[in-house]
């Protein structure tokens, strides 16, 4: 089934189907609320620090990644539980990886911070 919606009128739609994906996982996962709330305070922070541009991008960055695989994870995970409530070891393998996605984004964005703002302060 072809879309017929084409030019600025596909960007707009586009932009609300977004919205509702952020709002949906906004309302519908804690996970992606807590990291939302402190990737805020960190993208604050980075902004406030007197870091050079590189290493502001690479902080606030490094954030947004975890809230992409975060909101790549709600998405796994919702799609598994529309299919079924049965245990089955595929399930179970979906929802592991994109979790450990998501340990592994947590983990690149605790390193840079740690990192820069070592240099930072010593």
């Amino acid at each position: 089934m072809s879309n017929s919606t084409t030019g600025i009128n596909r960007i707009i739609k586009a932009a609300g189907y977004s919205w509702k994906g952020i709002r949906a996982a906004w309302i519908n996962e804690a996970a992606f609320r807590q990291e939302g709330l402190l990737a805020l305070v960190g993208i604050i922070a980075a902004c406030w620090l007197d870091v050079d541009p590189v290493a502001r991008i690479l902080m606030i960055g490094s954030l947004v990644l975890v809230m992409i695989v975060e909101i790549l994870n709600s998405a796994i995970e919702a799609v598994v539980d529309r299919i079924g409530s049965e245990h089955h070891e595929l399930s179970g393998r979906a929802k592991d990886m994109a979790s450990a996605a998501v340990l592994f984004a947590l983990l690149l964005a605790f390193f840079i911070w740690a990192t820069l703002l070592w240099q930072h302060f010593r």
